[in-house]
């Protein structure tokens, strides 16, 4: 399965990736309950960490705090690679973002694995737009990009045609595969040149079982170990172990998005002690009740 920290090479996103929550303390980010969060997940196995991606509510932090998280996730990654998340819609602006996250700054911004760059939100481009907005971020980068296919945040599709055309760019190495399409997840696996990383936490098991590489999978906050050997265990080809692995994953995971993300993670993470359950408006907390019924089901994974 993953490749370690120091054997994995450049533009491998293969295995387990966790999109960390943002922890928040009276309306700033709580970098002590970062540092402790990326501690705690270290050594279960996981392939790396996605910083600012949705589940971090980046939208909600500007460049300085996602900056400071960077530099907060980094110093506790024990060596982990790291991904940052990136979104926009101008794109003179996000080229010059991307160029400060992996080209121009080498003090401020620790090496990153990948930028996960979405389409431009809101506007909505053709695709022939979408097509320059990504060949140009990828140009512009000095690290390798991971797409973000996610309509439903975005309201931009990305055409099957197009992303294999988008697959010939050199720094064009992966997909974060959200868009609800199963003919065209398995066409990208089937072409191969694209890692293909399930992005819908119900769809794991499904893509990586048909030879996707690996996930992004925001719901791995919680029994992380216990994800990492479900996908071990495809890796492996013990089909019956990995299905009893995600079988019992899948009630907690359901749970998890029964409310916005990440709303029902935090407050659950809240419970266990790792963070305050703050979020930043206009999300909010999750429901108590839901958020009883998630403990209940973490007690019940752990006696397993």
């Amino acid at each position: 399965m993953p490749a370690s920290a120091t054997a994995r090479p450049a533009g491998d996103f293969s295995g387990l990736w966790i999109p960390l929550v943002t922890p928040f303390r009276d309306g700033d980010v709580d970098h002590s309950a970062l540092a402790a969060l990326v501690t705690q997940l270290v050594p279960t196995g996981i392939a790396g960490f996605v910083v600012c991606g949705s589940t971090g509510e980046a939208a909600a932090l500007d460049k300085a705090e996602q900056l400071a998280c960077l530099r907060t996730v980094a110093a506790h990654a024990g060596g982990l690679p790291l991904v940052m998340g990136l979104s926009g819609y101008h794109l003179d602006a996000t080229r010059d973002w991307v160029m400060q996250l992996t080209r121009e700054t080498t003090s401020d911004v620790p090496p990153l694995a990948g930028l996960l760059v979405p389409p431009p939100h809101y506007i909505r481009p053709g695709s022939d737009g979408l097509g320059l907005w990504f060949r140009a971020l990828a140009d512009a980068s000095g690290v390798p990009l991971i797409l973000y296919d996610i309509p439903y945040r975005t309201g931009a599709v990305l055409p099957r045609e197009l992303l294999l055309s988008l697959a010939a760019h050199p720094n064009i190495r992966a997909i974060k595969d959200c868009g609800g399409d199963a003919a065209k997840t398995l066409a990208l696996v089937a072409d191969g040149r694209l890692q293909v990383l399930a992005g819908e936490d119900l769809q794991v098991f499904a893509t990586v079982a048909q030879g996707g590489a690996g996930a992004i999978t925001a719901s791995a906050h919680v029994q992380p170990q216990r994800w990492v050997a479900m996908l071990d265990a495809i890796a492996a080809g013990r089909l019956a172990d990995a299905r009893r692995l995600w079988q019992v994953l899948v009630p907690l995971v359901e749970r998890l998005f029964s409310a916005p993300n990440p709303g029902p993670i935090k407050g659950l993470l809240a419970r266990q002690g790792c963070l305050r359950n703050e979020l930043r408006a206009p999300m909010t907390c999750a429901p108590a009740a839901l958020v009883d019924e998630l403990v209940k089901d973490e007690a019940r994974l752990s006696r397993l």
